[in-house]
């Protein structure tokens, strides 16, 4: 057993509405235990292909993290600090700071429509999942149908090929001995088509998900490496677009689901959620004008770029402001 630690300041200000929002979608708690009262976190997640459990603690100013992993320990100086480095870019992504927006307020601050958004909802910050794989498989999931729907058949994979924690973990965290950790692609691949149909799963989504499962067994979508790449500073515009033609190569994935697992996996800024029917309608609320379509919505995010992705996660907020 191992136990990774590392801490994160935060900008100021920091709103924690979305991260909690992010992790209490499905109030069973099947992967993620949150207790805002006493500011913690608890997510099960597979890690080097076991099931780990990450704790958060935090206050206004600092995040405590802590990965409980039943791996040998390692003796390995350059490997434990690759892990460090890893779980640590981990912690990054899941607080929505791998890219931080305070460079879209400095740069949109001032427009005449974004701007007075951008300054209400100061401090917001686009929490994403702790691996792609995670990411992709709820973006798949999320397709077309509510959110509610979504979460349902998220709980039901975790139930069904979700990987419980490991006994000594358990032990020393009783208060997560419940969770079980999101299932990657093997786990996905060793249900099949018929056992997701029974879940739920239509039999598009089922397919979809599946061939994602076989890409990246099969190393032709390399999702953990691209994250590694991110940590290391080595992304660009480039870059991206061939991931994302990567991702559209997979029958069932389309430039909504692509982005969104940009933003939610990755925490990359600057896909263009046009498609998404929430983000048209605050356009259309923001701008006084009817819900444009998705070649409009596209052509009034473009001059958002590169912040197209976070100008969106402003406009889900914006629905949510009852004063707006």
């Amino acid at each position: 057993m191992q136990i990774i630690e590392c801490q994160q300041s935060l900008p100021q200000p920091y709103r924690w509405h979305e991260f909690l929002a992010f992790h209490a979608r499905d109030v069973q708690q099947r992967s993620e235990r949150l207790q805002p009262q006493s500011r913690r976190l608890f997510k099960a997640l597979i890690w080097h292909g076991q099931p780990a459990l990450m704790v958060l603690q935090w206050n206004e100013r600092q995040v405590q993290a802590r990965l409980h992993w039943p791996g040998d320990v390692v003796q390995d100086t350059d490997m434990h600090s690759q892990h460090q480095q890893q779980f640590q870019a981990l912690l990054l992504r899941m607080l929505g700071l791998a890219w931080p927006p305070s460079a879209l307020v400095q740069a949109l601050g001032c427009h005449a429509e974004l701007g007075p958004l951008l300054d209400r909802q100061r401090g917001l910050h686009v929490p994403a999942s702790p691996t792609p794989f995670e990411a992709l498989s709820w973006a798949i999931m999320g397709q077309q149908i509510s959110v509610a729907v979504a979460v349902s058949l998220r709980r039901k994979l975790i139930e069904a090929a979700g990987l419980p924690l490991h006994s000594s973990t358990q032990q020393q965290v009783p208060e997560a001995a419940h969770l079980r950790a999101s299932p990657d692609a093997e786990q996905v691949l060793q249900l099949g088509e018929g056992a997701l149909r029974d879940l739920g799963f239509s039999q598009a989504k089922a397919r979809t998900l599946l061939c994602v499962a076989r890409a990246v067994q099969e190393g032709l979508l390399p999702l953990d490496d691209w994250a590694q790449q991110s940590a290391r500073g080595l992304w660009n515009e480039s870059t991206v677009e061939v991931m994302a033609q990567q991702l559209l190569a997979v029958k069932g994935i389309g430039p909504w689901t692509v982005n969104y697992c940009l933003l939610r996996g990755y925490g990359w800024p600057d896909g263009s959620l046009h498609g998404d029917v929430a983000v048209r309608r605050a356009i259309g609320l923001l701008t006084g004008t009817d819900k444009p379509d998705a070649r409009a919505a596209s052509d009034w995010l473009a001059q958002f770029k590169p912040w197209r992705a976070l100008v969106a996660a402003h406009l889900w907020a914006s629905l949510a402001d009852k004063s707006y």
